[in-house]
């Protein structure tokens, strides 16, 4: 089986109805394409001060207009991350959706590792001071295939992407806001990495440049395939890339080069540990 994948990259503002205009319209053109799956940014509705008064219960105004357009377009619709408001809490949830064709939410994925980091003078952010962190692991059953979902800096911890191929992920999305500093020095090379070690299709859309009251983000959206090729990427900035998804070709990878099979589970299960001298 193939089908066609796109991932969109935009420049995401604190002015909701113009990014989710934007979002509208490079949709639309990755569908009128050819795409079945398209897939947007995290936060790609609102990035921008006061993230609590800009979140929204799901469903909600956004998340409905996700739904609407899936079921227009007939596509699958990964809808990046939207700040999700949670009834008496004063945090919200990044929170990606997945909706088929027909517009049915299929998935709904909390972002599990919260950015919280001091990269010299050049970033400083931390998340968790207003988001909360989630606690699934998400696997999507498409039509298209099994599909798993992170959020961003969860591109940084391979045990969660482990996780997803043993619950049956052959494409794993990574929908970012990557920055500018750290994505310059790791995003081409993480996302191959996760890739080639779980021989997966990666399909990882990104911000791209920077917005008032936010930092710079890195662009240079990728999808790339179970043997770590590069199969399509976006420059600076907004657009779109896309490329085929070819299942049979995966299956051709795992099967002539079986690492999933060869792994030790001992080594992560109740592994113990002997001090040599």
């Amino acid at each position: 089986m193939k089908y066609r994948a796109a991932a969109i990259q935009i420049l995401a503002s604190s002015d909701k109805g113009a990014n989710l205009q934007e979002a509208e319209g490079w949709v639309c053109r990755a569908a009128s394409e050819g795409a079945e799956l398209v897939a947007l940014p995290e936060v790609f509705s609102y990035r921008g001060p006061g993230e609590r008064a800009a979140a929204e219960t799901i469903p909600g105004p956004t998340s409905r207009w996700m739904r609407a357009l899936a079921s227009e377009l007939g596509i699958h619709f990964l809808a990046g991350s939207i700040l999700e408001a949670v009834p008496n809490e004063t945090k919200v949830y990044n929170t990606s959706l997945l909706f088929s064709p027909e517009g049915k939410l299929l998935a709904r994925y909390r972002k599990i590792h919260l950015f919280d980091v001091q990269v010299g003078d050049q970033v400083c952010v931390s998340e968790s001071a207003t988001r909360m962190a989630g606690q699934e692991v998400v696997v999507a059953q498409t039509d298209l295939c099994p599909m798993g979902l992170t959020i961003c800096y969860d591109l940084r911890f391979p045990e969660l992407f482990r996780h997803l191929v043993e619950r049956g992920a052959e494409l794993i999305f990574v929908p970012s806001a990557f920055t500018a500093v750290t994505g310059k020095a790791h995003w081409e090379s993480l996302l191959r990495a996760r890739a080639i070690e779980n021989q997966v299709y990666i399909v990882a859309p990104d911000q791209c440049g920077e917005a008032p009251n936010s930092i710079a983000t890195h662009g240079h959206t990728m999808i790339v395939d179970p043997w770590g090729k590069v199969m399509a990427e976006a420059s600076d900035g907004p657009g779109l890339v896309s490329a085929d998804i070819d299942l049979e070709y995966l299956a051709k990878v795992r099967r002539e080069l079986p690492a999933l099979s060869h792994r030790r589970p001992f080594l992560t299960n109740g592994i113990s540990f002997q001090s040599q001298k």
